[in-house]
């Protein structure tokens, strides 16, 4: 019989599965507690995607997230008994220093130094130095590890100290650096290195998918003493001297007590990726307090608190003079944009500054549908014109600076395994000031009288922003 016949008996039968479909799905989003927002875009999405949109969701919802949680907890958990005495929670902090203490659980510590590097270059110098010296160990966490130049040197350096005797253990995300293969690794572990995969892609997958769960975070940790932490990657697109258009970004170098919460972070990281809890006390040693103040922060989603988000927002609401911003990915949600917009209202010195050639087509034309509305309330914003501006820091005032992995977007604040530190010292503030103040010389000034844009370009950019909490 043609379909033609058959469909006026169809329809209704149809219609009723599709309303069934939506009723439940809806019901099952809605019971995420997520923002209104973003649980209507969902329905949506599922809505005018019958079947797509169940894919979709499936693979990069946030319904595994609970899940997540639980054996995150379960991991730490098994590390509290090998953990040294020095690391717990203080009851003298700063309301911010406070507020990541109490949702991240990693409690204000301190620096004997703190030095920030601007550049792929520079920071490979330093990292290449610090596992040349190393004695006993050498812990390294990445999002993207590249087989390329930049990632052959890394791993040679690697394979140097694990042939002398040294512990080297590597964890990397299976997404961010799955270009890696056997042929590339197996140096590595021939000189018994051992290396750990962040989600790695298993049949299982199929039924409880991980794609949107990343661990975005850069940690290396050598000997205990020594600690790398920011927002570049081992690759040639972010080291300047293999590329002339590598990405823009900056770096860490830490030594004394903070050195020990960054080690715990990557203990942390190891012990969920691969069920093993680390117990060795030569992972502890001695440590002396510093007078820069510094506190790591980890944060994703196996926590509800949204530890980095919280912090920056709280800092913003902290500031008194001055508030500069640099992220390559600005899709804000309603509290940070508000900070943004009242600290500017209030008479302060906020700018925002981002690419103006980003790698994420959809996340800037996303991020320029805020620009007027920022600009109106006295914000200036900067689009970084050389390069990609891959920076992601937070100045304020003149003494404290928040510099990590994380974006200035939802994914940064929800879906990624993030870590920032936040740093309070006037001297580290004032080379943030510098590098922040030599990028703007590279900029263009987002002005308020501006040639207003096309149609088109305007439709396009109101549309990304309608899939901000997606994004």
């Amino acid at each position: 019989m043609p379909l033609s016949e058959l469909w006026p008996d169809l329809k209704p039968w149809l219609l009723a599965v599709w309303a069934a479909y939506l009723v439940v799905l809806a019901g099952w989003i809605v019971l995420q507690k997520r923002e209104p927002i973003a649980t209507l875009s969902w329905i949506m999405s599922l809505a005018l995607l019958p079947v797509l949109g169940l894919l979709i969701y499936h693979f990069l919802g946030p319904q595994r997230i609970r899940r997540q949680r639980l054996r995150r907890s379960r991991a730490r958990a098994s590390l509290d008994d090998t953990l040294p005495a020095g690391l717990k929670a203080s009851a003298d902090c700063t309301t911010v220093a406070r507020l990541g203490q109490s949702s991240t659980g990693f409690a204000p510590s301190s620096a004997t130094r703190a030095e920030l590097m601007s550049g792929g270059g520079p920071t490979l110098d330093a990292l290449l130095e610090a596992i040349a010296g190393a004695t006993h160990h050498v812990h390294v966490e990445y999002y993207i590890f590249e087989p390329d130049h930049t990632g052959t040197t890394v791993r040679d350096a690697l394979v140097a100290k694990a042939k002398a005797g040294v512990r080297v253990r590597l964890l990397l995300d299976a997404i961010g650096s799955g270009r890696l293969r056997e042929g590339f690794l197996a140096p590595l572990r021939e000189a018994g290195v051992e290396i750990a995969w962040f989600h790695p892609a298993r049949l299982r997958w199929l039924w409880r998918p991980r794609v949107n769960l990343r661990n975005h975070r850069k940690v290396v940790v050598v000997d205990g003493r020594i600690g790398f932490t920011g927002g570049i990657n081992i690759t040639d697109e972010e080291n300047e001297r293999v590329r002339a258009d590598a990405f823009h970004d900056l770096h860490l170098r830490l030594e004394g007590e903070v050195v020990r919460w960054l080690q715990l972070a990557f203990l942390e990281d190891w012990n969920y990726a691969t069920g093993t809890a680390l117990r060795d006390e030569r992972l502890w040693p001695p440590s002396e307090a510093g007078v820069i103040l510094a506190q790591v922060l980890p944060a994703g989603p196996d926590s509800p608190w949204e530890a980095i988000h919280r912090v920056k927002v709280e800092a913003i609401h902290q500031a008194n003079r001055r508030v500069w911003l640099v992220t390559p990915y600005f899709v804000p949600g309603e509290a940070a944009k508000m900070a943004l917009t009242s600290a500017a209202l209030r008479g302060l010195d906020v700018r925002v500054i981002v690419p103006a050639h980003s790698d994420s087509a959809i996340v800037s034309a996303a991020a320029r549908s805020y620009f007027d509305e920022l600009v109106s309330a006295g914000v200036r914003v900067f689009e970084y014109q050389p390069r990609m501006l891959h920076t992601k820091a937070l100045l304020i005032d003149d003494d404290t600076c928040l510099v990590g992995s994380a974006n200035f977007d939802h994914r940064s604040f929800r879906l990624n395994f993030e870590l920032s530190v936040l740093l309070h010292d006037d001297a580290i503030a004032a080379r943030l000031e510098a590098q922040m103040t030599e990028d703007l010389g590279h900029c263009r000034e987002v002005r308020p009288d501006r040639p207003a844009d096309g149609f088109g370009r305007r439709l396009a950019e109101a549309s990304a922003r309608l899939f901000s909490p997606l994004l």
